[in-house]
């Protein structure tokens, strides 16, 4: 069985995926914005390439909406983002580069899981098409004459995520047996270090956590004085907004900004209040730059104080938290915490993480108190070294 799954390559994994959507390093962060705006996907490849010499392209990293929203909400940026927008793309990159990583397509499964588990997340694969020369030349010249241009070196390319790993496991999950039917907790897979911020903090307080939950594909848990989790300011959700949520970021309190994300569209009380604070912290800059369109606000989403979602209301009874759906025109989603219990199986939180399209599920008690977390990563560990075992038994 584990001869079986470990016959795959990294190939056999990228099926049917579309290649990447790429911006050149020398762009700027305004560049990527436009190229976000203007595609389905949630993030876009950034290369270095010169491809009129021999010289290899190298996919440097990503950037996705959340790297130019905590950029804009920089302390250096609010006062004027439109000349933060300016600044080279290479400002959204970390310095390490370990979370893009340039796989072949012979890399073994076990090789991937590996990267991964070392901090990839995302493994660049070569798309395997032949070319004739001339054909080559044709393509090189559109390759680097064309903006978000898919080739590099004649060459096409497409991610292998954590995703796709955990999906892969996922129908094959029979030959793993009992190991799925475990409960997460009887597994010792629940991180019980996450990223939260207070229900009455400013949201401002949390950029660090967000661009942290970016790098380690999770959230950051919105919890009341009791610890119980009232909602999320998940990455996901806030790319669904747009580079306009920094204003709101950098105004409004947890509460207040969860509100802001979860109705449909922005309340026009609260696109008010954001508009006054702005005011009031003489941030004039980021008012014009970041004018939100009346067609983006929910028409029957005017709240009165009274009306603002609170600790109590906006959780439910069963452990679920009731909001609406994401009002971004590029991709639907509704931003509610998913959820499970330390009692959880394995399969059932891994399916409830594919089925929201999220790497990580929060883990909770019956009071809504916080567990704890689980991961993709932290799965692939223990399919891991179920793999190993399984491999132990076969040459035994």
């Amino acid at each position: 069985m584990a001869a079986h799954l470990l016959a795959h390559e990294v190939a056999d994994l990228c099926l049917g995926k579309p290649p990447l959507r790429s911006l050149s390093v020398s762009a700027t962060i305004g560049e990527a914005l436009a190229s976000l705006k203007s595609c389905e996907e949630n993030c876009i490849s950034v290369w270095d390439c010169d491809h009129f010499k021999n010289v290899d392209c190298i996919c440097v990293g990503k950037i996705c909406m959340v790297d130019i929203i905590c950029f804009l909400c920089k302390k250096e940026n609010v006062n004027s983002p439109s000349l933060a927008l300016k600044s080279p793309v290479t400002a959204l990159l970390p310095q390490d580069s370990v979370l893009v990583r340039h796989v072949q397509p012979s890399t073994s499964l076990l090789e991937a899981i590996d990267l991964i588990l070392q901090g990839a997340q995302n493994l660049v694969v070569p798309i395997e098409t032949r070319f004739s020369g001339s054909s080559r030349r044709k393509l090189l010249q559109k390759s680097s004459s064309t903006r978000g241009c898919t080739l590099h070196n004649g060459r096409k390319f497409c991610w292998l995520t954590q995703e796709d790993v955990i999906r892969y496991f996922l129908s094959s999950i029979g030959l793993f047996s009992p190991l799925p039917t475990a409960s997460i907790d009887a597994l010792g897979i629940i991180s019980t270090e996450f990223l939260s911020i207070g229900y009455h903090s400013s949201a401002s307080l949390a950029t660090e956590a967000i661009s942290r939950s970016l790098v380690d594909q999770t959230s950051v848990a919105i919890v009341d004085e009791d610890g119980a989790l009232i909602g999320e300011i998940s990455p996901f959700t806030l790319a669904c907004c747009g580079e306009t949520v920094a204003a709101a970021i950098t105004t409004l309190t947890a509460g207040e900004l969860l509100a802001y994300i979860d109705c449909g569209g922005p309340p026009e009380d609260i696109v008010r209040v954001v508009k006054e604070r702005l005011k009031e912290r003489n941030l004039e800059g980021m008012l014009e730059e970041f004018e939100i369109d009346p067609s983006d606000i929910s028409s029957n989403s005017s709240l009165s104080d009274e009306e603002l979602p609170s600790p109590t209301s906006s959780r439910s009874s069963g452990g679920r938290y009731n909001k609406s759906s994401s009002y971004s025109a590029r991709m639907v989603r509704r931003a509610e915490a998913i959820v499970c219990y330390p009692g959880s199986s394995l399969v059932a939180v891994m399916v409830q993480a594919i089925a929201h399209r999220v790497n990580y599920v929060w883990v909770i008690e019956e009071d809504c108190s916080v567990v704890g977390i689980v991961t993709f990563a932290n799965m692939l560990e223990v399919f891991r070294d179920q793999l190993e075992s399984m491999m132990l038994g076969h040459f035994d």
